[in-house]
């Protein structure tokens, strides 16, 4: 039963996290606008994928799940 309470203290505290991101991100300056990131406009159509912007926070969010995962595992 305590893994469970870990388990979702972890879950909130990743929710913060992205909520954070979601309020805050618009004033970070690189977030969103990584050399790699696919923007294509044309006359009223436009696409962006931001590949490269996902990439760097799937990584950063790895070593933080793994890092977590290792002090809970203590």
């Amino acid at each position: 039963m305590a893994s469970l309470g870990k388990i979702l203290l972890i879950f909130g505290g990743v929710i913060i996290v992205v909520g954070l991101l979601f309020i805050f991100g618009q004033h970070i300056p690189f977030f969103g606008k990584l050399p790699g990131d696919i923007f294509i406009k044309k006359d009223n159509f436009s696409f962006y994928f931001p590949i490269v912007t996902f990439l760097i926070i799937s990584i950063v969010l790895t070593i933080i799940i793994n890092v977590i995962i290792h002090f809970l595992n203590r």
